[in-house]
Order: C-alpha cells, then sequence, then structure tokens
C-alpha cells in the first residue's frame, strides 16, 4: 500500500534543516557530541525568562474550573484581549480581540491563513530567501508558490515581486528578520512593497501581505522592524513566543488581521473556521493564559548578540563573507564554491554542521544558526578556517 504522490515527493525534497539535524546525530555518535559544532537547526538554547516559570508556576497551583477545557476556536476572549493590545502598542494600529486568532505556533498560523485565503491554483508569491517549509505550507491547500528574488544584500526588490505577481495571485509573504539571513526589511521597502500592492487592488480583489515576525524581538544594534500594517491595510501577522520566549516545543502563537483590510470579519471568520478544522481545535490552553501575563517579557538577546560579533569577526577574518545579520539567529554565508551543498558537505569532514543555501532558495549560500554556546562558537571557528583553505 503506498502514501499520496505528492506526499512522497515531499518526502524526497524534504526540509534540509530537518536533514542536516537527523545527519548531525551520526555525526555525534560517530565523533562524540563535545567534537561536533552544530550550526544545523535554529532551536534556541537560551532558557525562556524566569517571569515565563513564575507565572506557569501560579497557574499549577490553581485550580479553576474550565481552565483546561475547550474555549472558543480563536482562543480566550481575555487572552485575545491582551495580544490585541500588545499589536496595537507594537505595530501603531488600532486593534482589538475580534481580529486576533491563537494557534499553535506560527506554522499552525501560517497554514491556519493559507487555508482560509487560498482556492487551488491561487499563487503567493515568496521573497526568498525564505523560510524552507513555506512551499509545503502552500502547497497544503492547492496554493503554488512563486519565487522573487531579493537585492544582492537580501533585501526586499518590489520590482522583482512585481513580475511574479499574475491575475491569480492572491497573496505576497515575506519574512522579517527573515530566516535564514537576518535582514530586516526597513520601513522604505515596506512602503515601496505597500505602494505596489496597491496598485493591485483592483475589482473589489486586494492582495493580501501576509508577514511571518517571530523574530520581531530579537534584533540588534537598535534597529526596528516596521509595520506592515501601519504600511498597508490588506495585512496579516503571524507571530509565536517561540524564539522570543525560548518556548518553540509549547508551539503557542497567534495570527492578527489588520482590521482595515478588506472584508476583515469575513477574513476572520475563515480564520477561526480553519483553525478548527485543519485539526487545531485551539491553541494550548494552559500556554495562551501564560503568554497573555508576558506580553511586556522576552529573552535577553544580549548573548544572541555577543555570538553574532564573535562568529562575523572570526569568519570575517578567515576569509568568509556575509551580510551581517540584523535580527533572527542566522548567518547566511556565502560558499566559496558555486556547488552550497558540496561544499556543506566539505565542511562535515570538519565536523561542522549547516544548511546549504539552496534549500532556502538561496543557491550559493550556507546557513549557520548560531543559537549554539559561545564555546561551539569559539572552538569552530579555526575549523571553519581549516575548510576554506582546503577547499579544491
Amino acid at each position: 500500500m503506498s502514501i499520496a504522490e505528492h506526499v512522497q515527493e515531499s518526502i524526497e525534497k524534504s526540509s534540509w534543516i530537518r536533514r542536516m539535524f537527523e545527519e548531525g546525530i551520526k555525526v555525534k555518535a560517530r565523533h562524540g557530541e563535545e567534537n561536533v559544532f552544530d550550526f544545523s537547526l535554529g532551536n534556541p538554547d537560551l532558557d525562556p525568562p524566569d517571569r515565563f516559570f513564575d507565572v506557569l508556576r501560579g497557574f499549577a497551583k490553581e485550580k479553576v474550573k474550565g481552565a483546561h477545557g475547550y474555549m472558543p476556536n480563536a482562543g480566550f476572549p481575555a487572552v485575545r484581549s491582551a495580544i490585541a493590545a500588545k499589536v496595537a502598542r507594537d505595530l501603531g494600529v488600532p486593534m482589538t480581540a475580534d481580529y486576533i486568532v491563537m494557534t499553535c505556533g506560527a506554522a499552525g498560523g501560517l497554514n491556519t491563513v493559507l487555508k482560509a485565503i487560498l482556492d487551488p491554483g491561487d499563487e503567493v508569491v515568496v521573497a526568498r530567501p525564505y523560510f524552507v517549509e513555506y512551499n509545503f505550507y502552500i502547497a497544503n491547500h492547492g496554493g503554488v508558490a512563486k519565487l522573487a528574488d531579493t537585492g544582492p544584500d537580501f533585501s526586499l526588490n518590489p520590482d522583482s515581486i512585481g513580475k511574479a505577481i499574475t491575475p491569480r495571485t492572491k497573496a505576497v509573504l515575506i519574512n522579517s528578520p527573515n530566516n535564514p539571513t537576518g535582514r530586516v526589511y526597513p520601513e522604505s521597502q515596506i512602503t515601496g512593497l505597500s505602494d505596489l500592492l496597491s496598485g493591485y487592488n483592483k475589482n473589489g480583489r486586494a492582495i493580501y501581505l501576509i508577514c511571518d515576525e517571530p523574530y520581531r524581538e530579537i534584533v540588534y544594534d537598535g534597529i526596528e522592524v516596521p509595520s506592515i500594517m501601519a504600511s498597508y491595510p490588506h495585512s496579516v501577522i503571524v507571530s509565536s513566543y517561540s524564539k522570543s520566549l525560548s518556548i518553540p516545543g509549547e508551539r503557542i502563537g497567534y495570527v492578527a488581521a489588520n482590521p482595515a483590510c478588506d472584508s476583515a470579519d469575513r477574513l476572520m471568520a475563515g480564520l477561526i473556521l480553519c483553525n478548527r478544522i485543519l485539526g487545531y481545535v485551539n491553541a494550548p490552553a494552559l500556554m495562551q493564559r501564560i503568554v497573555a501575563q508576558l506580553t511586556d517579557v522576552t529573552v535577553d538577546i544580549t548573548p544572541y548578540k555577543r555570538r553574532r560579533d564573535i562568529l562575523a569577526d572570526g569568519l570575517s577574518k578567515a576569509g568568509y563573507t556575509f551580510p551581517l545579520p540584523e535580527g533572527a539567529f542566522y548567518l547566511f554565508c556565502k560558499s566559496p564554491i558555486d556547488d552550497d551543498v558540496a561544499f556543506v558537505r566539505h565542511l562535515q569532514k570538519y565536523n561542522i554542521l549547516a544548511v546549504p543555501g539552496s534549500g532556502f532558495g538561496g543557491p550559493g549560500y550556507f546557513r549557520i544558526a548560531y543559537c549554539v554556546s559561545e564555546d561551539v562558537i569559539l572552538r569552530s571557528l579555526p575549523k571553519f578556517k581549516e575548510a576554506l583553505e582546503n577547499i579544491k
């Protein structure tokens, strides 16, 4: 008995990140975990803030009737109100609980949005490099991903996005701060993209702008992440607490739809229905109640910045080239040979695990996730140098 053909195809195209992660398990078994420099998976190694554990303990002691039962599919009303207040504060737009859906992380949120807006054959323009699962998420709901190049420094290129738009385009999907590049798209580029999309909003069919923002709070050097909601009315934000609170395993996030969006109430009805029928039913009850108490709390990003600086300085001195990440915890490095997959295999000879840029739609580069200890970074630098010196 066989599985679905499209699932078999997806297995064969499966995420490079997970593939390298699984390869890393084998390498660590052979050489010992302490001798392997694993930069493959963006799994935050910082502990959640102390306040998270304080709130968790407080709720664990309570015995409140209905606290762990079903709730409205969009989430607890009080939680949605707390998140709405955060979104209004951070993004500078009026927001109420009516336009928030609590989700099973940003991944669940993106699938909920795409399910709600896509008809079979509808297209989603994706700025590349992009998070490796976007193609799968879009295909899950009958959509087609159309890739648009960014600039040499991975900045948004509205002209490239415009060329990718067709009459079947339903949405444009961006990710800022970006995984894998660490790029934060500045306000001028967001404005340019908004102006571009506004020109296509005719005959009552607006193109949605979706921004995936789980790294919004992880930015460096005083850089701010612009608000797409303040710039473009037909916008949707998807976020999670996986990175900002270092709780990726708890699968808690949210979708926020711009109240100014065309047919916003109909969109919200679709989001709430899809959150249910995709099988999520609702976001985890306990985590909803916890994050509602932590809307002004994040991890201390100082260690991430220090690691970025150590890694960037060491790699630059070794001869590697890359744009300095402005946010998130990834460095997207130029491969010294055209075949980025071959170079990542070469790095494995030195017990370095990275991910080829080809998996992110960015061939010729490789991604390093620096959410690892400083010790791992420091001990890896001589190996990176040795690998570059011995490339043929």
